[in-house]
């Protein structure tokens, strides 16, 4: 087989590249998977490497098995010896082999996330911990945090008596993990680095072994996961890394883009491969994401082209409402499935999980099959079902299911062994009336919501939700947890729905019933034809023939927390740029000029990156003179300093600033409330 038939010429680069380290920067749909077998079955069969010489790196188990079977349907060779794995899968089988210079039993087993969970949880209770203060999961993410720094506890600073006990809490669960043999998935890179620092015969047999070292998606790595790839590569070894670093969006996981740039200094990069020839998109598309990412000060630097056409321009649609905007794309979503789209070619992302609620609201509405990729639907996340659990209390005490749900969610004292009890006690009787006969703790949780029934009396649906959200102790429960901020949002559009569904039908049982329905409908099993819906996250890696981007406003894309991080902002728009390139023939783009939040209607403004791509690339759909318009070349009518967009409400108009600017205006029939007023030149009519 020729193993360079069909490359293009940067392709051939860095498939026969000398031996040498080299830095792929291989762009969206450019062929990166390809180029990566290619180069390891041309350092087999054209440069006689043995397989057990080459370590590849990948960031999933399905990517370790695809170049796997890609590179055994290219050359007639076993690669069997070869290593071909995940950061944590290589370190297994390496701490597998070396178990008693790592310092670990022979059988050691690995946790996952929730065993890791409990031992925290077992350390807590331990040192007579309160939880509220000292939150489980909180520590739990502290903890994976400092072993992905490369840092034992010994190394924690600790600058007064919380981060003291933390690192305390820390060298417990240290300890309780060596006397039960158990290791963490972050313990398995940091052991695995520590065996190749301290031991330098293990360390120079592994050197002398991996003479090429091969990874993908090298912008994910964080700091330990380069520090161990830099112990493995010896003087004789090259590394080759592919990567991208306009599609590193995972900061949140400790994903450092500097290692791309350490690297280069590191290993004395010579050869900076592009791949900037895109197989998949149209070039209107690929236009447009060039124009976008330019906008990022801090990156290595490509321009993605096709020899495909230019394809249609990408369509705009401001709607007058969420759900306006929800309509709007049904209905282009049934005309490119009338026009013989398959619905499972057409994708609809979103940056916040939270705003898929609208979406699958007009799916259902529509019986349009559709499928969350990736997550659960938004009636069946856990912290609505406990919300809903609440609500049904408040509506019947007698509902058991929602009952054993929420008796000890938050957390109150009430174990497994009670509830049993409690259980056997009330018999074929009600839970809620043999619950009244107990113990305090019980008696708390019947005062609880028993004043939450009456703090609802005479309250809205939205009201009632969001009291309920506040009283149960939900919202506080999230607000410590890791990744509470996602199930806050979540929460929130549960007050949105309720706000909504007030309007429209009777209160509380019906929208119980309504939630029911929405649950119960089972979503489209996997593979089977129906329309797919993902956050950008989640997005990362597929491609579709059709791509809706909703939700393109300020404070939602970019996210207002990307203000806060630094960096946070220029990584916004690198997401932008990975949805954006996700489509290979149609991209729409869409806003909500109004949209609820907190069960309240908000006034928005259309997203800074709307106004990043180039007019002549956009076809407007729908809009009106009194539309904020961000693809006019003219500025508004109404300008102060900067501004160049404008709305018209009503009750006022909303000016927004230019550049980094931004604010944010609510008008209510009451007057102009300001949401937020970060600069002081503006001026509501």
């Amino acid at each position: 087989m020729d193993i360079l038939a069909g490359l293009n010429p940067q392709q051939i680069e860095a498939v026969t590249l000398p031996g040498r380290s080299a830095l792929v920067l291989a762009g969206a749909g450019s062929g990166k998977t390809r180029v990566l077998t290619s180069r390891i079955a041309y350092l087999i069969q054209n440069l006689g490497t043995p397989p057990h010489e080459i370590l590849a790196v990948t960031f999933t188990n399905k990517a370790a098995k695809e170049m796997a079977t890609r590179i055994s349907a290219m050359i007639p060779v076993s690669i069997r010896n070869m290593w071909i794995g995940t950061f944590h899968g290589l370190c297994n089988r390496m701490l597998r082999a070396h178990h008693g210079d790592a310092g670990l039993p022979e059988a050691f087993q690995i946790m996952d996330s929730s065993d890791q969970l409990a031992m925290v949880k077992r350390v807590i209770r331990g040192h007579n911990l309160d939880e509220e203060r000292y939150p489980p999961k909180e520590l739990q993410h502290f903890i994976n945090n400092q072993k992905e720094q490369g840092l034992r506890s010994a190394d924690v600073p600790a600058y007064d008596s919380f981060s003291r006990t933390r690192q305390e809490i820390y060298s417990a669960y240290e300890s309780q993990c060596n006397r039960e043999g158990a290791v963490d998935f972050a313990e398995l890179l940091l052991r695995s680095y520590e065996l190749l620092r301290n031991n330098e015969i293990i360390r120079t047999h592994y050197q002398q072994r991996f003479r090429h070292i091969l990874i993908d998606e090298f912008q994910d790595t964080n700091r330990l996961q380069y520090l161990w790839l830099k112990l493995l590569s010896g003087k004789d070894s090259t590394v080759f890394a592919v990567g991208d670093d306009d599609q590193s969006i995972y900061a949140f996981r400790g994903a450092d883009t500097g290692n791309m740039r350490e690297f280069e200094r590191d290993f004395h990069i010579r050869d900076i491969i592009k791949l900037e020839q895109n197989y998949r998109s149209h070039g209107n598309i690929l236009d447009a994401a060039n124009a976008l990412i330019r906008h990022n000060a801090a990156r290595l630097g490509k321009n993605l082209w096709t020899n495909d056409s230019k394809g249609e321009k990408l369509r705009f649609y401001n709607a007058p409402t969420d759900l306006q905007e929800a309509e709007y794309i049904i209905e282009e979503i049934r005309e490119l499935h009338n026009a013989g789209i398959p619905l499972n070619d057409i994708a609809l992302l979103y940056r916040s999980n939270a705003q898929s609620r609208v979406l699958e609201h007009a799916l259902f509405n529509a019986s349009m099959p559709y499928r969350v990729y990736g997550g659960l639907r938004f009636f069946e996340r856990l912290e609505i079902k406990h919300a809903l659990a609440y609500l049904r209390l408040i509506h019947n005490p007698d509902d058991d299911g929602a009952l054993l749900r929420v008796i000890n969610f938050p957390a109150r004292g009430i174990g497994a062994k009670s509830v049993e009890a409690l259980q056997k006690d009330a018999g074929t009787g009600s839970l809620w009336a043999a619950a009244k006969q107990k113990g305090k703790k019980f008696g708390d949780f019947i005062r609880l919501v028993e004043a939450m029934r009456d703090e609802c009396n005479g309250a809205t649906l939205s009201e009632t939700v969001e009291i309920t959200i506040e009283k149960s102790g939900l919202k506080s429960h999230y607000l410590h947890e890791r990744d509470g901020e996602e199930r806050l949002e979540n929460l929130d559009e549960l007050v949105n729905a309720a706000a909504v569904f007030e309007s429209e039908n009777d209160p509380l049982p019906e929208f119980l019933s309504h939630a029911a329905l929405e649950a119960g409908e089972r979503q489209s099993g996997e593979g089977s034809d129906a329309v797919q819906l993902m956050t950008v996250h989640s997005a990362k890696g597929l491609e579709f023939h059709a791509v809706f981007v909703s939700g393109l406003e300020e404070g939602l894309f970019p996210h207002s927390n990307s203000r806060i991080e630094a960096g946070g902002l220029e990584e916004e728009r690198r997401l932008m740029y990975v949805a954006l390139t996700r489509a290979r023939r149609r991209l729409y783009l869409s806003c909500a000029q109004s949209r609820m939040l907190h069960g309240q209607t908000n006034y928005n403004i259309p997203s800074r990156f709307l106004k990043e791509i180039p007019p002549e690339l956009v076809q407007e759909i729908g809009m009106t003179p009194e539309m904020p318009v961000p693809f006019q070349k003219k500025a508004s009518p109404w300008r102060i300093g900067a501004s160049v967009f404008h709305a018209k409400f009503g009750e006022g108009v909303i000016l927004a600033c230019e550049g980094e600017e931004q604010v944010q205006v609510n008008f209510r029939r009451a007057g102009v409330k300001w949401l937020a007023l970060e600069y002081a030149n503006l001026i509501a009519i």
